[in-house]
């Protein structure tokens, strides 16, 4: 049985998510409101994965890490690297596309308190799986944290215990190469677990590689 590789806009597989989202329907009825689509072209050779929209970010907006300070260190990295065109001003609609990039995240609704419950994360692997199995030309992901690393390595049937969290660690999965970062949120860029430095030097890593 093959699975969608994005929820729907309805989905209610999580109860405790869909009560969230149906509050945050009501509290701000012009957001986005809805589980969120990974973006960038199928066809992309690197995924990063994240872990959930931020509420204010991409739960207003509909687009991963767009409208919050996480996007911001994100996309600008995107763009220094070349896996972006156009400009990025945390806006859909600022016509940024991504080059041999894509974005998504191992739980597609946000969660209260941006903490995603263990069954959350295990029901929306479905998805992870579907889109790691949509991308034909996949050779390299990104994981924005423990929690995006374990989830990637269990949609590949790979034990944790083999390859552990490590910011820049770099994991070979068989056909894949996956790569760690702490993720780039703005709590662990001001308390310094993350510079743009550090996070820069992932990307070295990922381009060097795709090069080669």
């Amino acid at each position: 049985m093959t699975h969608r590789d994005e929820p729907a806009r309805d989905c209610a597989l999580c109860p405790r998510l869909t009560t969230f989202r149906n509050a945050n329907i009501d509290h701000e009825p012009g957001w986005h409101n809805a589980p969120v689509a990974s973006f960038g072209p199928q066809n992309a050779r690197l995924l990063i994965v994240g872990l959930a929209p931020g509420l204010r970010g991409a739960n207003r907006t509909g687009r991963p890490f767009t409208g919050d300070y996480a996007g911001d260190l994100l996309y600008a990295t995107l763009a220094k690297f070349g896996f972006s065109s156009g400009h990025f001003r945390a806006d859909p609609q600022d016509g940024l596309a991504l080059v041999d990039a894509r974005i998504t995240n191992a739980v597609r609704c946000v969660p209260p308190a941006n903490k995603p419950l263990p069954v959350e994360i295990a029901t929306c692997r479905s998805f992870l799986s579907a889109t790691l199995a949509a991308m034909p030309q996949l050779t390299s992901l990104l994981a924005l944290g423990r929690i995006a690393h374990e989830s990637v390595l269990k949609a590949v049937g790979t034990p944790a215990r083999l390859h552990p969290f490590a910011h820049n660690a770099r994991h070979r999965l068989g056909s894949f190469t996956l790569y760690d970062s702490y993720h780039c949120s703005r709590y662990n860029t001001n308390t310094g677990r993350l510079t743009a430095p550090m996070f820069e030097a992932v990307f070295t890593a990922i381009r060097r590689d795709l090069a080669a």
